[in-house]
């Protein structure tokens, strides 16, 4: 199941990236977001390029639609083995300036949406002994990135510690949890929750490729293949981990 499988723009996101990486390998996905057409046309595109994939309906900050959404897929299929949770928004704001409800729409849409997806996915992974799960991070929760979204940096540490908890817990009864942290990714996010007009994107754009250690942006897909690594078995052995995808950003000292 890839939470947050559509996109906000009419670029390539995260999660459009994961489902499609995921699909590619061989697994059925089931194309989860709180936009039914997004859902739809995502899978559709997983279709068209001869793969498996279920179309679904859910907003991540509401439980009784992710457990329609997981009852949904296990009615159609089984029970999931997979769990990607790629929802976030990056809400920005000094804390001095940044309204109660800003502060919580950030964390129910970056990290109890994470609580949430595991709470009803979890109980079918350990019914079968096996299972992944894959959470979307942020170098933001680990270092400061420039901007000034405190809630956003929060929620994401959250996420990291949410994880590894996740991790440990659940270690014995077959189950890995790991995260990935994406620095900076070309995506639609940068239009529509960072800058707000064409000029203004095409220099942010221009300076989140000065800003990387390798001179440019990194893509969906570098995220997505990471993702797929530490969801498949060739990562067994691998639980708990927070791995950055960010062309060595975390790792500057300034």
């Amino acid at each position: 199941m890839v939470f947050g499988a559509g996109s906000s723009g009419a670029a390539l996101s995260n999660g459009e990236a994961a489902a499609l990486t995921y699909a590619r390998a061989g697994a059925a996905v089931a194309c989860v977001d709180r936009h039914p057409a997004e859902a739809e046309r995502v899978a559709q595109r997983i279709g068209s390029e001869g793969g498996t994939a279920l179309a679904v309906h859910a907003d991540v900050t509401d439980e009784d639609d992710i457990a329609r959404a997981v009852a949904q897929v296990t009615a159609a299929w089984e029970a999931p083995g997979g769990l990607h949770n790629n929802v976030g928004a990056a809400i920005g704001g000094e804390v001095i300036d940044l309204e109660r409800e800003r502060w919580d729409t950030a964390m129910a849409v970056n990290v109890t949406s994470c609580y949430l997806t595991a709470r009803h996915v979890l109980p079918h992974m350990l019914a079968r002994g096996k299972g992944s799960i894959v959470n979307v991070s942020s170098v933001a929760s680990i270092r400061d990135t420039g901007y000034v979204y405190p809630a956003y940096n929060a929620a994401k540490a959250g996420v990291n510690q949410l994880t590894v908890s996740l991790a440990l817990t659940y270690a014995a009864r077959g189950i890995r949890a790991n995260a990935v942290a994406p620095g900076l990714i070309d995506t639609p996010l940068v239009g529509n929750q960072i800058v707000t007009t064409p000029a203004a994107l095409a220099a942010e754009i221009e300076a989140r490729h000065a800003t990387s250690p390798t001179g440019r942006m990194g893509s969906p897909w570098d995220v997505a293949e990471a993702a797929l690594f530490l969801m498949s078995d060739r990562a067994a052995y691998i639980n708990g981990i927070l791995l950055p995808i960010d062309g060595g950003l975390a790792a500057r000292c300034v």
